[in-house]
C-alpha cells in the first residue's frame, strides 16, 4: 500500500511538471508571434510620424522599442533556463524515487518467496503431525477395546471368587476335613494372586491410556507452536538439529612449555599454578616472562587449568570497543570480559598452546571445539593463525590462513570496501564481513530484524546456518605442537 502511494504520488508530481512545462511554451509562442507585430506597427508609426514632423521624432526611437523587447526576451530566456534546471532537478528526484521503489519492491518480493518457503514447510510439518495424530487415535481406540474387555474379564472373575467364598463359608460350616480345607485354601490364593494380576494389568492399561492422550496433547501444543514466529526462531537459532560428536577429552599436556614456576617463584599462567596445587577457579595473578603481572580468570578442568580470555553469558557488557580498549582489555574478570591483546600474547608467546572456544545456544545446548593456534605480537596487527583439532560443532573459522585484528575505529582488513568491525559491531579477526563474530552485539531470539540478528553473537559454519548464541567462552592451554605432527 505504501509503494502504491509512492508511485501514485510521483506520477502526481510527474503530471504538474508537464503542465508548467506546457503554459510556458505557450507563453514563449505568444511573445515569439507577437514581437513582429509590435516591430511592424512601430515602423508605420515611425514613418507617418517622421513624414508630418521629422524633426521631433528621431528614427531610433524604433531602436530603443526593440531593445527593451530584446530585453524582455532575454529576460524571458534566462526565466526558461532557470526554470529547465529546476524541472530537470525535479525530474532526477523523481527518478531516485522511482529507483528506491523499485528496489523496496525487489526486496518486497525477496521477503515473500521467503515466506512462502516457510509456510510450504509450515504445512508439510502439519501434515505430518496430522498424520500421526491419527495413528494415536486409532492406537488409542483399540486400547479402549481391550480395556473393555478386561473390565468384562474382570467382573467375570469377581463373579467367580465370590462363589467361590461362598462354597468356603458353606464348607467352613459344615466343618470339612483337613485335605478339603488346603485345597480350598490353595483355590483361594491362586484366585487372589489372578485377581492381583488382572488389577496390575489394568494400571498398566490405564498409564499408558494416560501417556498417550499426554502425548496427543503434546502434538496439539505442537501444532499450534508450528504457527508462532518465535518458536520458528529459536528452532532456527539452536543447536538442536546437529548431531553431537561425541565430547572428546583436551590433548594431553606432553609437554607444558610454560606450565611450571620460575626460579623467581612467579606463575607464567593458569597451568603453572594448578601443578602448584592450585584446584579452585578463579581470579589468580600471573606474571609471564618478559611480562609484569596481571590478574587472569583460570578454570579448572580435564585435570588441569585453562587461562580464559573471553566469556560473555548475559549481555551486561558492551564488546563494540575501541582498538586500545581490546589491546589493553575490559571487563569484569568474574563476570564478562575480554582479557586483551597485550597479555594474551605475552602468554602465548613463551610456548605453544591451545584454543577451546566454548558454546551455547539459547536452549541450553553446549558445543565446544578446539585448534592449534599461534597469535602474533602488536607489529603484526595480532594476526591469528589456527588449525582444528577436534569438536563437537562444524568448524566457523578460517584455517591455515593469517587474520589480522580489527575494530571500528581500525579496520586492517584492506579485501572489503566495507568496514566489517564497524557494520557488525565488535573486534574480531575478521576474513570476510557476515562470518562468525564472537564480539558481536548480544542479541536475544526475540529479535524480529533479520539484519540486527546477523549483527549479533553467533557462530556461522561456512556451509551452514546461523546459530545465536547465549554464551561463549575462549580458553588457552600450553602444549607441545610435536605431539602432533
Amino acid at each position: 500500500t505504501q509503494s502504491s502511494h509512492t508511485a501514485e504520488t510521483i506520477s502526481g508530481k510527474s503530471l504538474c511538471i508537464r503542465n508548467k512545462q506546457r503554459e510556458n511554451m505557450k507563453i514563449i509562442l505568444v511573445l515569439l508571434f507577437m514581437a513582429p507585430l509590435t516591430l511592424s506597427a512601430d515602423k508605420d508609426y515611425f514613418s507617418v510620424d517622421s513624414a508630418g514632423s521629422p524633426e521631433t521624432k528621431s528614427r531610433f526611437a524604433m531602436l530603443d522599442d526593440v531593445r527593451i523587447l530584446a530585453n524582455g526576451l532575454l529576460q524571458l530566456g534566462h526565466g526558461l533556463k532557470d526554470f529547465v534546471h529546476k524541472t530537470k532537478g525535479q525530474m532526477n528526484d523523481i527518478f531516485q524515487k522511482l529507483y528506491i521503489f523499485d528496489r523496496s519492491f525487489y526486496e518486497l518480493s525477496l521477503q515473500t518467496s521467503e515466506i512462502k518457503e516457510e509456510e510450504e514447510q509450515l504445512r508439510q510439518t502439519t501434515a505430518r503431525l496430522q498424520i500421526n495424530n491419527e495413528e494415536i487415535k486409532n492406537l488409542s481406540q483399540e486400547m479402549n477395546l481391550k480395556i473393555e474387555d478386561l473390565i468384562q474379564n474382570k467382573i467375570q472373575l469377581q463373579e467367580k471368587v465370590w462363589g467361590l467364598e461362598d462354597k468356603v463359608t458353606k464348607l467352613a460350616i459344615i466343618q470339612p476335613l483337613m485335605q478339603e480345607t488346603k485345597e480350598i485354601s490353595s483355590l483361594k490364593a491362586f484366585v487372589e494372586q489372578q485377581d492381583n494380576d488382572i488389577k496390575q494389568l489394568l494400571k498398566t492399561v490405564e498409564d499408558q491410556h494416560l501417556q498417550l492422550d499426554r502425548q496427543h496433547n503434546q502434538i496439539m501444543e505442537l501444532e499450534d507452536k508450528l504457527n508462532h514466529i518465535e518458536f520458528h526462531e529459536l528452532m532456527e537459532n539452536s543447536f538442536i538439529e546437529e548431531q553431537p560428536e561425541p565430547e572428546t577429552n583436551p590433548i594431553p599436556v606432553l609437554k607444558a612449555t610454560a606450565g611450571r614456576y620460575r626460579s623467581d617463584g612467579a606463575a607464567p599462567d593458569c597451568t603453572a599454578l594448578y601443578h602448584s596445587g592450585e584446584r579452585l577457579s578463579g581470579v589468580y595473578t600471573i606474571k609471564p616472562n618478559g611480562s609484569e603481572a596481571f590478574d587472569v580468570y583460570c578454570e579448572m578442568k580435564f585435570g588441569t587449568s585453562w587461562t580464559v580470555i573471553q566469556r560473555r553469558v548475559d549481555g551486561s557488557l558492551d564488546f563494540n570497543q575501541t582498538w586500545d580498549a581490546y589491546t589493553k582489555g575490559f571487563g569484569d574478570l568474574n563476570e564478562e570480559f575480554w582479557l586483551g591483546l597485550n597479555k594474551t600474547y605475552s602468554i602465548t608467546k613463551q610456548g605453544d598452546y591451545i584454543l577451546r572456544i566454548e558454546l551455547q545456544d539459547w536452549k541450553g545446548n553446549k558445543r565446544h571445539i578446539e585448534y592449534l593456534f599461534s597469535l602474533g605480537g602488536p607489529d603484526t596487527n595480532y594476526t591469528l593463525q589456527l588449525s582444528r583439532i577436534s569438536g563437537s560443532i562444524p568448524n566457523a573459522l578460517p584455517e591455515e590462513t593469517e587474520l589480522q585484528f580489527s575494530t571500528a575505529d581500525r579496520d586492517v582488513d584492506t579485501k572489503h570496501d566495507s568496514n566489517c568491525p564497524e557494520n557488525f559491531l565488535g573486534g574480531w579477526w575478521h576474513s570476510e564481513c557476515e562470518e562468525t563474530n564472537l564480539n558481536g552485539k548480544y542479541v536475544t531470539p526475540r529479535s524480529r530484524a533479520r539484519l540486527d540478528r546477523r549483527k549479533g553473537l553467533y557462530w556461522k559454519p561456512k556451509k551452514g546456518r546461523y546459530y545465536l548464541l547465549k554464551s561463549t567462552k575462549i580458553m588457552i592451554h600450553p602444549t607441545d605442537l610435536k605431539s602432533f605432527d
